[in-house]
């Protein structure tokens, strides 16, 4: 059985997460930072194990107050706790993809499930060979320690407890590394 090795492509993925603020409008910030793998045997990825993370202190909501809130202890604690991590494997259920596996925020661990849009394996220009994926979810902050809270005069909440996360993910191939069995 042969295993196949895949790395993100950063010029060709993006990692985003959106929240609603005062309960009327969405603000979408990105992690510009980040890196992960995954490793099949199938040409599907059903099983493939992933690992993925994204550096805190590269968050990017397109507005630096707003950036150096999320990072600082009411949030994300960006110097304590410098990275977002994941671990989990890909399950093709029919061709329902999902990715499933333990999220890690602030050093607190939750099993997560997000949907995956599996897009393809195709070759590029270059020679390389490519895999794409789309996947969505949500999480609430809460319980991965992000826990301010502020509440308006009129008591709208502030910052909503779900966050959903959207990633454009491509992978690029490395290498294919062939088991040899062994027979005693």
């Amino acid at each position: 059985m042969s295993t196949t090795k895949w790395i993100i492509d950063p010029t060709h993925s993006e990692v985003s997460f959106k929240v609603k603020h005062l309960v009327i409008s969405t603000v979408t910030g990105y992690f510009r930072s980040f890196e992960g793998s995954a490793e099949s045997t199938s040409k599907d990825f059903d099983g493939a194990a992933v690992s993925f993370s994204a550096d805190i202190d590269s968050i990017d909501t397109n507005q630096k107050d707003r950036d150096n809130h999320l990072k600082s202890g009411d949030f994300f604690d960006a110097e304590n706790h410098p990275k977002l991590t994941f671990s989990g494997k890909i399950k093709n259920e029919g061709g329902d993809y999902k990715l499933v596996g333990d999220l890690t925020l602030r050093e607190t661990t939750k099993t997560v499930e997000f949907g995956v849009d599996f897009g393809g394996v195709a070759g590029d220009p270059y020679g390389q060979t490519k895999a794409g994926f789309e996947i969505e979810g949500k999480i609430n902050r809460k319980e991965f320690g992000l826990t301010w809270s502020a509440v308006t005069e009129a008591g709208s909440v502030v910052v909503s407890d779900q966050v959903r996360l959207h990633l454009n993910v491509q992978l690029v191939q490395q290498q294919v590394e062939e088991s040899v069995e062994v027979n005693g």
